[in-house]
């Protein structure tokens, strides 16, 4: 049962004038995020005040394989999630498919895809190309350039290996080759602490007050100050031949006016210091992260979002990219949703909360929060206003293509 602010809210979103139609699409002057719904892997994409795109992650694995833990695979299993998406994109690009940039968080195959499970094959320029994640979204879109974690030497803060995720580093190496040698890419190294690297490329004097912070990338950290702590540091030192993935996770926070974003990949791990104590490395993000208006959940919610950092960023609005059905625990869902950590109303509104779960965690107060329309799977769609003061955030029918708008909230963004 919802308690009144919910069943106000949810009213309100069903009631919304574009509930029933077609996504409207996106305006010029608006900052856009799409939270593209698979069922199988994370995958976000941008559009910037003055058109300029990029597809954040584009993983593909097998996540049916799963079992009882698999979540829906949406809008079917038919085709693979790189192709799900390329397919999303070129319905929402203003620029049909020409896409300015591309972002791999992590060396993960639910971010990036995988030769192990893949849609084929395909022959291009006398090259065998796999086709899974972006690899496979390539075959449908055209990328300009490529931000990445490791680039070009693939070793920092050690060499990158494939020993966590098997295939998914060479995979990912092999495909920007041949998109160097062929296709035109550029790839340049994320660099951690500026703002800037990741800019408006056709009209960015209309927007003065949009930009990108690069908050975080191989284990380091950025504070506002431009001052960078390394959590891995001493470990690295130490001889580590291998860290967890997760943690190397690059991160941003965008901002617009008086809006602000925060994305941070899977970025969780808990590291040991000198003296012995373990600690979480999302804590140290919460020493350099203010509020937000909207965050996207680190690591689908699954075991991630300590205190520190729910108190630090209290968005009005969680949204988290589902694939399974361990995502959004019970203990996650209770940090995001407890008002002793902030207080007021707030939105979570995940890609998809199965029945499942929902039967699991029946009379937790938490899914008072939780956007009814997100249960079943949705895409869901940020639209930041012209100058950022106010936003909404949509949810979209992912059970075919059809762009079917099923709520819509309004935000005050200087509330």
């Amino acid at each position: 049962m919802l308690g009144v602010w919910g069943e106000t809210a949810w009213a309100a979103g069903r009631s919304d004038k574009a509930v029933g139609r077609a996504w409207k699409g996106w305006k010029k002057g608006h900052f856009q995020v799409h939270f593209i719904y698979t069922g199988v892997a994370e995958s976000m994409f941008l559009i910037f005040p003055d058109g300029t795109t990029m597809l954040l992650d584009c993983g593909d694995h097998n996540a049916i394989g799963r079992g009882k833990l698999a979540v829906p695979v949406l809008p079917s299993p038919d085709r693979h999630a790189g192709e799900w998406i390329a397919r999303y994109v070129l319905r929402v690009n203003p620029h049909g498919k020409e896409v300015d940039y591309m972002m791999l968080s992590h060396y993960h195959s639910d971010h990036a895809g995988f030769p192990g499970f893949n849609a084929g094959y395909a022959e291009h320029d006398g090259e065998r190309i796999c086709l899974s994640g972006f690899s496979h979204a390539a075959e449908f879109l055209t990328f300009r350039k490529a931000f990445d974690r490791a680039w070009p030497g693939f070793d920092d803060p050690i060499p990158v290996k494939d020993s966590n995720d098997s295939g998914c580093v060479g995979h990912m190496r092999a495909f920007y080759r041949y998109m160097q040698e062929h296709r035109g890419l550029q790839v340049e190294k994320f660099r951690v602490g500026e703002t800037g690297q990741v800019a408006m490329r056709h009209d960015p004097s209309r927007y003065p007050s949009f930009s990108v912070f690069n908050l975080c990338g191989n284990g380091r950290i950025a504070a506002p100050d431009g001052h960078i702590t390394d959590l891995y540091e001493d470990i690295v030192a130490g001889g580590a031949t291998a860290l967890n993935e997760n943690g190397m996770s690059l991160g941003m926070v965008i901002s617009y006016g008086p809006f602000r974003f925060f994305t941070a990949g899977d970025f969780s791990d808990r590291l040991t210091r000198k003296d012995g104590t373990a600690f979480q490395i999302e804590d140290e993000l919460a020493k350099v992260c203010g509020p937000v208006n909207v965050a996207k959940v680190n690591h689908h919610g699954h075991y991630s979002m300590p205190a520190d950092l729910v108190s630090a960023l209290r968005p009005q609005v969680w949204v988290s990219c589902v694939w399974d059905q361990l995502h959004n625990v019970a203990p996650v869902m209770e940090r995001l949703c407890d008002r002793t950590l902030y207080p007021g109303d707030r939105v979570v509104c995940p890609g998809i909360f199965p029945a499942e779960r929902r039967q699991e965690d029946a009379g937790s107060s938490w899914l008072e929060d939780i956007q009814p329309p997100c249960l079943d799977g949705a895409h869901i769609v940020l639209d930041v206003e012209r100058g950022g003061e106010a936003y909404s955030v949509s949810c979209l029918d992912a059970r075919d293509e059809s762009m079917t708008v099923r709520s819509v909230l309004h935000f005050d963004a200087r509330a």
